[in-house]
């Protein structure tokens, strides 16, 4: 596990549908061989691609088709849920299945720390292997039930993505690295954290939507942050910082969604409802400054193999 998280930049791309929101199997392998030449190899298919709102009846042909269309070298990981018979459910497609791990999605409601740590721990029993934790708000469940969880074997990493102002001053990640292996958080919020988490709390995986408009960029940081040279990650951050200011102000995973279009890599059509396209004014807004990060993006050396 820790091998596949560190190895490359963690992915979370969208997912192409067609016109009937029928999922789009060109576009999400134009989409998959992009990332893949751009030097990554783990995708994690979770908010970004709007896991929270498929049906339990699309699901089996969903986990096939990333299987299908995904490099023998890569490494896909699949999220269930966010609510408890969701992810029940989802736990008999993927067992019979070879994906070593999923990713529960957090609920926004009608939850508890008590009752995510027991519906973690009945999902990871029902599917046979340990699985990761997405952690994005203070009360959705306390480190130390997360500690209980990996301490029974029944979670393999966090994935950590609670917003801060001030991204070296965390206490709940601090409370967090005393219970779980460094090696075993992910930080989860993207480029713009990624350095400060690395820096001052020793993570050493991170995720990033925006690595679908630009993997070689975003794997020239982790690059450079193995390295050590922060300078050179610091520099190439920046590049990204406009893309990820207009997913922090209209919404995250819309922007993405269209911005990957929007930048001439592939078009991910109809976001699957609850959510929406971006209305055509947002649309004016995305488009130059996702096709100036893929511009960035082809003007560095591509990624050895």
């Amino acid at each position: 596990m820790h091998g596949d998280l560190t190895k490359s930049v963690v992915a979370v791309p969208p997912l192409a549908r067609n016109s009937d929101l029928a999922l789009d199997r060109a576009a999400n392998a134009a989409l998959i061989r992009h990332l893949e030449q751009g030097g990554v190899s783990t995708l994690m298919y979770g908010g970004n691609a709007n896991l929270y709102n498929v049906p339990v009846s699309e699901y089996p042909a969903l986990l096939d088709m990333l299987l299908e269309l995904a490099a023998p070298t890569s490494w896909i990981i699949p999220s269930v849920g966010p609510d408890f018979g969701k992810m029940i459910d989802q736990a008999d497609a993927l067992r019979t299945r070879p994906f070593p791990t999923a990713m529960v999605l957090p609920a926004s409601s009608a939850s508890t720390s008590d009752g995510v740590e027991e519906g973690i721990a009945r999902f990871a029993e029902r599917l046979g292997r340990p699985v990761i934790a997405y952690v994005r708000s203070e009360g959705y469940i306390t480190p130390a039930a997360i500690g209980r969880l990996y301490d029974r074997g029944q979670i393999s990493a966090v994935k950590y993505a609670i917003v801060r102002q001030d991204p070296t001053t965390d206490a709940y990640l601090s409370e967090l690295l005393q219970r779980i292996d460094v090696t075993r958080v992910i930080s989860g919020i993207g480029e713009r954290p990624a350095i400060a988490h690395w820096r001052h709390f020793g993570l050493r995986a991170f995720t990033s939507g925006s690595v679908s408009v630009a993997p070689r960029a975003s794997t020239a940081i982790l690059h450079a942050l193995q390295a050590g040279d922060y300078e050179e990650a610091e520099g190439l951050r920046g590049h990204f910082l406009p893309f990820e200011t207009l997913r922090d102000t209209i919404n995250p995973i819309r922007v993405l969604h269209d911005g990957v279009g929007l930048a001439g890599i592939a078009e991910m059509g109809p976001a699957l409802p609850l959510l929406s396209n971006l209305t055509p004014d947002d649309r004016a807004r995305v488009a130059p400054v996702a096709r100036a990060l893929r511009a960035f993006d082809e003007s560095l050396a591509p990624v050895a193999a």
